[in-house]
């Protein structure tokens, strides 16, 4: 089997987290319409016997799935859909079967987590490609558009605002975001949004629960969007200085 020559690694086309993300929601409704077909048919034949083996059969889909597929082809459906591939650093082509057992592993205990990596990487690598020295290219470059990969970035380069300067931004902007998600609370509940009962209780009414949990998710996604955008020197303040040409 001839394997497809990987993206040449001086086009840098390492694939964005919403591509990536992307294909994560494609291959997890291949796994609804598996896991949906399977249950049609054992409810259609009402047998235990049948429906033992599609269980079987669904269980060791889920397990072999993705290995299976990154190993032979470099990529699952939702890689190939969105136009990426999972590439071996040394290589430069698929990974093998027992990388991406392990790849899918740390993937599947950590979830979205793993993910969090790709902020502070200059090849934008989740933990579980750190782990098995991959990255997530693109598949076809010719077919890809700017906002589908991104270039990689020194870290440590001239330019670069020092680690210490960005940590400190880090942590003075995340700090300045949790007054506000704290002061709109108080908000809420200066102006009966959100009762005494709900803060001291923790007996709160589905609206109440609404307001807590839109403040809390911005909290969340703002707070991570600072740490990705302060680590890669692009906050004001500690922004990587251009280089004159």
């Amino acid at each position: 089997m001839t394997t497809e020559s990987a993206v040449p690694p001086d086009t840098n086309a390492y694939a964005r987290f919403t591509r990536r993300v992307q294909g994560v929601c494609i291959d997890a409704i291949v796994f609804m319409l598996i896991f949906a077909g399977a249950l049609i048919v054992a409810v259609s034949f009402g047998s235990d016997n049948i429906a033992r083996v599609l269980g079987f059969t669904v269980a060791a889909t889920w397990l072999l799935y993705e290995p299976v597929l990154v190993s032979m082809t470099g990529g699952t459906v939702g890689h190939r859909l969105y136009n990426m591939r999972v590439v071996d650093d040394l290589s430069g082509g698929n990974i093998s079967f027992g990388k991406a057992v392990v790849r899918m592993v740390i993937k599947t205990i950590l979830g979205w987590y793993s993910f969090i990596a790709m902020a502070v990487t200059s090849r934008h690598q989740a933990l579980h490609d750190l782990a098995t020295g991959s990255t997530v290219q693109m598949r076809n470059l010719a077919q890809a558009r700017p906002h589908h990969f991104s270039t990689r970035q020194d870290l440590s380069g001239s330019g670069m605002p020092s680690l210490g300067r960005r940590l400190l931004l880090i942590v003075a902007y995340e700090l300045g975001w949790f007054l506000v998600c704290w002061f709109a609370l108080v908000a809420l509940f200066t102006f009966g949004q959100i009762s005494a009962a709900c803060i001291d209780n923790d007996v709160c009414r589905a609206g109440e629960n609404l307001w807590i949990d839109a403040v809390g998710l911005a909290w969340i996604g703002v707070s991570a969007l600072i740490f990705f955008l302060g680590w890669r020197g692009r906050l004001w303040g500690g922004r990587v200085r251009r280089q004159p040409v």
